[in-house]
C-alpha cells in the first residue's frame, strides 16, 4: 500500500513541478500593462470628486425644529373596591 501511495505522491509531485514551469514561462511571454491608462482614470476620478463636493456646499438646507405632538391620555377606569367581609372570629 505504501508503496502506491508514493508513486502516486511522486506523479503528482512532477506534475505540479511541470505546470508551474508552464505557467511561469506563458505569464513572461505575456505583455506589459501600459501604466498611462490609470494616471488617466485617477485625474477623472479627482476631478469628479472636485465637483461634487462644490455641489454638495452650495446646496445646504436649515432643518426646521418640530414641535412634538401633545398625546391626551388615555381615560383609565377606576377598579371599584369591594368591601372585603370581616368574620367574627368564634370563641371557643
Amino acid at each position: 500500500m505504501n508503496k502506491k501511495k508514493k508513486n502516486a505522491n511522486k506523479k503528482h509531485r512532477k506534475t505540479k513541478a511541470r505546470l508551474k514551469a508552464l505557467k511561469v514561462s506563458s505569464l513572461s511571454k505575456m505583455k506589459k500593462k501600459t501604466v498611462e491608462k490609470s494616471v488617466e482614470a485617477k485625474v477623472e476620478i479627482k476631478k469628479q470628486d472636485e465637483k461634487t463636493t462644490a455641489k454638495k456646499t452650495t446646496a445646504k438646507k436649515t432643518t426646521a425644529k418640530k414641535t412634538a405632538a401633545k398625546k391626551t391620555a388615555a381615560k383609565k377606569t377606576t377598579a371599584k373596591k369591594t368591601a372585603a367581609k370581616k368574620t367574627a372570629a368564634k370563641k371557643a
